[in-house]
């Protein structure tokens, strides 16, 4: 008996009788195997024909030419009626959908209950951030406003909460910061609202803040229109290929670059803003340069606010299955630093910058400047693609926790409006934000109908309560900013499970970590982009490569390098590829066939046929493993390929089967495919591997439904021959 595995793989049909079916040869016309259908449309019927199933392979549809399926396309959708455009207002507003389904007595209670906490927490965030864009509080308030109505109307999740994130708020505050230089004003905070000798033509009455809202503006629309027309052009998938390591890596990356942005604010230290390559480090450069001069009334409420806000955090972590809602420490830390400002007269007495006056109602509508979008069409796109990813990600994570699905593309259009429409109300860029979203989820939250009772609070504050936030602190605003970052940078911790995982997926997110600080966030956003695209083609480059073996007496095969007791075949060699053949890893695929098969079938083959006879076919050259890859004989009479993780074939890869076929012919040894895939079968009858038709005698005999069907028709075919040998 063989020796017990180290780890027991998944075996189908472990029961005796199944294995006892499974390995009993159908009876076959060609003595080898059994028919098989090449495409999708397969129906399996039982025929009692040597006790096994047959596939009976269903007669495909004619195809259609490609003008009549154009023509009927276009005829679809020419033809109109109200049931399709009712159907069509549905899909591009969802509101229509299932507000008229809304049931009251279930979800009311749950929504208006979060969408008050969620109206709560973002007053505060959306003061805070707007020291990260470089814009006025008020602009901050717009944009919270607009977005929850927004994605109301036309957001497919029910649970994401859109509005204002710290990430896109410091990429907006970068490039407000560069168009100001530019213009000649001074992108200081102490610099609002006064305009600056040498300004470019035609800002001379135009102060600090009306030009940094006008370059946001800009900004945002330009990011909304690639949004929408991603979501037009249908391309929601795109947001798949930023992976999670590369977003965690982002986010701890930008956290970093926020964290040191805000430095200034907690000490009061005036500092010149760097941009560029290296900001980061420039910023802490400078910082330590005039940490002598910090302002002891904002480093001593910088303090006490940091302490009061991450004991309150801590103390919602640990209770949080006892608090029905999350407690609404920022809003109370900043109402009473609020409060010991007005009274104490800490700007007046001690030089502590606060935000100074926030107007009441709203701006007239401005369309953005053409000219600023010219300017900032470049910067816009990596701003809508990080917006689309967080956002489209998000909507499916709360999608699935919750048994509902979304429309990735309606989510662009969804996120692309929120964008376009709010840039002519002074409004810049938003996206979903997962502190929020799992605030919504944790308060009762059934529908986006939270998202307007949110809005109606940030609303009562823009029209009443805005004013009397003038004497708040920066200091105090910075502390909630920080505060929130808390999230991203606790992030760090899992790198090194990431790394156990995979090491590829760590290097994406260190690499994209690092150059997020010591570059810039764009650049880091590319250079991870470019990272995860480049293991991924690595890892299709290399796959892994095995050579199987029989488990026991049953009809299943594994790795015989991984693990013990395994059974070979005589005279058969299975050969494992895991991934797909094409162009990159063809070589690879011979490299290990040869190895692990112990002939070099190309060499092998062009030796026997004469010296030059394998020239100029194709045939790679081992020249390390020649001499020990080149037996006088074969010590096995058939190889068979496992093409059951082979998920696609291309030209080249078509090509390198078809040369060892031709290679193992010539050294009398069979090539035998089992388990391919339907596509995979195509791609081998168009490309002349196989018979023209379907089930003709050149497929029957080279492909089987399973590595161990190809192992008994290979047993059986030599046996044959063996038996004809002896009689002759």
């Amino acid at each position: 008996m063989p020796a017990p595995l180290a780890r027991s793989p998944i075996c189908p049909g472990a029961g005796p009788e199944a294995l006892n079916r499974d390995r009993t040869p159908p009876r076959l016309p060609t003595g080898l195997s059994q028919p098989e259908a090449p495409g999708t449309d397969m129906s399996s019927e039982r025929v009692p024909q040597g006790g096994g199933p047959v596939l009976v392979r269903r007669q495909p549809p004619a195809p259609r030419g490609l003008r009549e399926a154009l023509k009927g396309r276009l005829w679809r959708g020419c033809v109109c009626s109200w049931a399709r455009a009712w159907a069509l207002v549905q899909a591009l507003v969802p509101v229509t959908h299932w507000l008229p389904r809304y049931c009251p007595r279930e979800a009311l209670v749950g929504d208006v209950m979060s969408g008050l906490v969620i109206g709560i927490i973002l007053v505060p965030q959306a003061i805070a951030y707007s020291l990260l864009a470089g814009l006025q509080p008020v602009y901050s308030l717009y944009t919270s406003f607009f977005a929850n109505l927004l994605y109301f109307l036309l957001g497919t999740s029910r649970h994401v909460s859109v509005g204002i994130f710290s990430l896109l708020c410091l990429m907006v505050g970068q490039v407000v910061d560069r168009e100001l230089q530019l213009a000649g004003f001074d992108p200081a905070p102490g610099a609002l609202n006064t305009s600056a000798a040498g300004l470019a033509p035609g800002l001379q009455e135009c102060g600090r803040d009306c030009y940094a809202i006008r370059v946001a503006t800009a900004l945002t629309l330009m990011a909304g229109i690639y949004q929408v027309l991603m979501g037009v052009l249908r391309l929601g998938f795109v947001s798949a290929y930023l992976s999670q390591p590369l977003l965690d890596g982002f986010a701890m990356g930008a956290s970093l670059t926020i964290l040191t942005s805000q430095l200034r604010h907690l000490l009061g230290v005036h500092v010149p803003r760097h941009q560029g390559p290296g900001m980061v480090v420039s910023t802490w450069l400078s910082l330590l340069r005039h940490a002598g001069q910090a302002n002891l009334c904002d480093v001593l409420t910088s303090a006490v606010c940091l302490a009061v806000l991450l004991a309150a955090k801590e103390l919602s972590e640990r209770c949080r299955h006892r608090l029905h809602v999350p407690l609404p420490t920022e809003l109370a830390v900043i109402v009473v630093a609020t409060l010991v400002s007005h009274f104490g007269r800490l700007h007046e007495r001690f030089g502590s910058s606060v935000a100074g006056n926030i107007p009441t109602g709203f701006l007239a509508p401005r369309a953005p400047d053409p000219m600023l979008m010219q300017r900032v069409a470049l910067d816009a796109v990596a701003l809508a693609l990080v917006s689309s990813a967080f956002s489209v990600s998000l909507a499916e994570m709360f999608a699935r926790s919750h048994g509902y699905s979304v429309r990735a593309n309606q989510e662009l259009l969804a996120i692309g409006f929120c964008n376009v429409v709010p840039a002519f109300f002074h409004c810049f860029a938003t996206s979903a934000a997962l502190a929020k979203s799992l605030v919504k989820t944790t308060t009762g939250c059934r529908t986006q109908l939270s998202s307007v009772v949110s809005a109606a609070v940030v609303l009562l504050v823009l029209l009443v309560l805005a004013p009397l936030f003038r004497d708040l602190q920066r200091s105090v605003l910075a502390c909630v900013i920080v505060v929130s970052l808390r999230g991203a940078l606790r992030k760090a911790a899992d790198v090194p499970r990431l790394w156990r995982l995979s090491r590829a997926d760590a290097l994406v997110w260190v690499a994209t970590a690092a150059t997020c600080v010591l570059l810039s966030i764009e650049a880091g956003l590319l250079a991870g982009a470019l990272l995860s695209l480049l293991s991924l083609a690595g890892r299709t480059r290399r796959p892994h490569a095995a050579l199987l073996a029989r488990v026991g007496d049953s009809a299943c095969f594994e790795d015989a390098a991984e693990f013990e007791g395994l059974v070979p075949e005589p005279g058969v060699r299975v050969f494992r590829f895991g991934g797909p053949l094409h162009f990159a890893n063809k070589d690879f695929f011979l490299r290990s066939l040869y190895s692990l098969t112990g002939l070099d079938a190309g060499r092998a083959a062009a030796s026997r046929q004469g010296p030059g006879a394998g020239a100029g076919q194709g045939a790679p050259d081992w020249t390390s493993t020649a001499s020990a890859l080149l037996p006088a004989a074969a010590a096995f009479h058939t190889v068979v390929v496992d093409c059951a993780p082979l998920l696609f074939l291309d030209a080249a890869g078509l090509a390198t089967l078809q040369d060892l076929r031709r290679d193992y012919e010539a050294l009398g040894v069979s090539l035998l495919l089992a388990g391919c895939s339907p596509a995979v079968r195509d791609t081998l009858r168009r490309g002349g591997f196989l018979g023209e038709d379907p089930g003709d005698l050149a497929e029957e005999g080279q492909l089987f439904l399973s590595v161990h069907r190809a192992v008994l028709a290979a047993r059986a075919h030599h046996s044959g021959l063996a038996v004809a040998n002896s009689t002759l």
